[in-house]
Parts: structure tokens; sequence; C-alpha cells
């Protein structure tokens, strides 16, 4: 072999060598990349929690934090693929479900597009404004104090609900709802509004006319209803106790719209010194209904006073044996027999107030 031919092996050699290094090089760079973008990026830390939450207004760099948080692994790669996708540019406020495994391209994917976890809104039993308030903050971004100043805004409640201050309670249909997480106070209220407008169907309505009633006034009788019995069975029967009054004139006499008025819901025994409180809420003095619900009625409670039951019954008394139930009498002097025995058995139970 010649010098020259020797040369030229030598030279492939090497040659080889280096391709060898450079394809051994750029297969540990792909895998570099590929890791970066399709490796396992996320251990989520709260099992019980395994939610990303973006408040509104966040930057790239508060995601970056608040994944870290998380369980995100490497943030730096996380920023990189990110930047190559265009998203640090496009965040999307919301809840997002973390899971463990998770890519980068997946999680980038999925903020990038705001596919975001609804949260369940529930709320009932509620009587007052603030409780309304911190039910809600307990699952979406605005805070109770937001939502309470939007509930206490009269102006607001007038231009779009035509609603006054005392009536604002009516609006608000309890049920389970859906709700992304970052919804505003205003946000939530507008769509209350339209799941009552939904509520009221024609056929509702129809029934409220019947009864001679708006769908307020469904709603404020409905309130009584629903703090004077848990009774299903009841509710229909005692609704057509109220609206017979109200057709009589009569003042319905009503003992929660008392504890309403007082201030004071554990209350079990109303007295002639709470009833003469002076409020347009006490229906011992005023006669008709009282300005507005006394607390934010069920579903039941109101289909109670829609489909109310036609009898002649004027008066009601839970009964002594204080299951829950109440007897309903015709007459006032049967009424007072039942008051009578009622009374009795709060006595034989030391209940004076």
């Amino acid at each position: 072999m010649s010098g020259h031919q020797k040369r030229r092996k030598h030279t492939g050699k090497i040659i080889g060598i280096i391709v060898s290094v450079l394809l051994i090089a750029g297969g540990a760079v792909g895998y570099r990349f590929y890791e970066r973008i399709n490796g396992v990026s996320v251990s989520v830390v709260d099992k019980n929690d395994p939610f990303l939450y973006i408040p509104s207004n966040s930057t790239f760099n508060d995601v970056c934090s608040l994944l870290r948080e998380g369980g995100l692994h490497d943030v730096e790669s996380f920023r990189w693929v990110a930047g190559k996708m265009h998203y640090p540019d496009r965040v999307k406020a919301g809840r997002y479900r973390l899971t463990d495994g998770m890519s980068n391209l997946e999680l980038v994917r999925m903020l990038r597009a705001g596919r975001q976890i609804p949260v369940k809104v529930i709320f009932n039993n509620i009587r007052l404004n603030t409780q309304l308030a911190g039910a809600v903050a307990s699952s979406i971004e605005a805070d109770s104090a937001g939502i309470m100043a939007l509930l206490t805004d009269s102006a607001y409640f007038a231009e779009h609900f035509k609603l006054a201050p005392q009536s604002v309670l009516s609006l608000f249909i309890p049920n389970t709802y859906e709700f992304f997480w970052n919804t505003s106070a205003k946000g939530f209220v507008e769509r209350m509004s339209k799941e009552y407008d939904r509520f009221w169907t024609e056929n509702r309505r129809q029934k409220a006319f019947e009864a001679g009633l708006t769908p307020l006034q469904v709603s404020i009788l409905a309130s009584i209803i629903e703090e004077e019995t848990q009774m299903s069975s009841e509710k229909p029967v005692m609704a057509g106790v109220y609206i017979n009054r109200l057709n009589r004139g009569m003042l319905l006499q009503a003992d929660p719209t008392i504890r309403y008025a007082v201030g004071d819901f554990t209350i079990k025994r109303v007295l002639n010194r709470h009833k003469e409180i002076q409020s347009p809420y006490n229906t011992y003095q005023n006669t008709g209904l009282p300005p507005g619900p006394i607390c934010i009625p069920s579903i039941a409670s109101i289909d109670a006073v829609l489909n109310y039951v036609r009898h002649d019954y004027l008066f009601f008394c839970a009964k002594d044996d204080l299951s829950g139930y109440h007897n309903f009498a015709r007459t006032l002097e049967q009424h007072n027999k039942y008051a009578q025995a009622y009374q009795k058995a709060l006595n034989k139970l030391k209940i004076y107030k």
C-alpha cells in the first residue's frame, strides 16, 4: 500500500470517528430536546387538590411560580417550551387539573387553550347577603367582600334587574351550578339572572298570576314558608293558609318575619314583646307581605306556593309533640286550643324564649 493510500485510509477513519461522534452528540442533543418537550414534567404535590389556580391578570412569571409550588420539575424547560409555543403572552386565568406524568407539551397546550375544570357552586339555607357572599366566594375567585359590595349596590340592581335592595335575594334560585373558577362578582350575578329567567318559565309565571302574585311576591311568601317548616308535605297547605289570609286582608302573623325583624334567628318562642318591634317585616302589625324575602327560599318552597292547596284553613300551629308538623284550623277557637297545647309543651321543656 502506497503512502498516499495509507493517508487516505487514515483520513477516512478520522472522518468516520468524527461522523460517529457527531451522530452520538446529535442523538444526545435530540434526546434532551425530546425530554424537554415530552418527558415527565409534573408530579402533583397536593393529591387532594391537584389543581393549578391562575388568578386573573397573572403574568407568565406568576404561572411559573405557581407551577413550581404545584409540582413542576424543571421550570426552565417549561419556560423554553412555553416560549416556543408562544404561551407567555397568552396566559388565561382559571382552574386547571395537573396530573402526574404530564409533559411540558401537554401542560402548555392545556394552559394556552384555557382548558380549565369548572367548579360547583352550591348555596342553600341562606338568610342574609353576607351568607350568600361567603358561600359563593368559597368556590370562585371573587372574594366575599367583592361579592358583598355588589349585592349591596342598590343602583346596580335597580338598573340591571329592576330590584330594590330588600328584594335582591329573590334573584337567586338555590341549586348546584357549574362555574369557571375565575368568575367575577358581576359574572356570578349575571349568570344567576339567566338562571332566574330560565327557572321562571311561562308555566310558573302563569301559576303565580292565577294566585294573584308576582314572581317576587311568590319568593317572599316562599321564604316565610321555608322558615316555617321543613316538612315538604305541609308546604302547599301552609301556602294555602297564607294566601287565604292575604285574600281576606288579614295579618299574616308569621313568626319567622318577627325573628328576621328582631335579627335573632335563634328565638324558639316568639313573645308579645317581640311582636311590638317597629319594622316593615313585622307581619303582626303590617298587613300584606313584607317588603322582601326573609331568606332565599328553596325551589320546593317556591313551587309549594305556586301549587298551593285550595282549602278554607286560616290558622296553623306547631304540634305539641314537637315533631315539626303542624295542626291546621279553620276557626280561631280551634287554633287557640292547638296553640295552648303547643305552649304547654314548650313550658314542659323550659323553653321560654
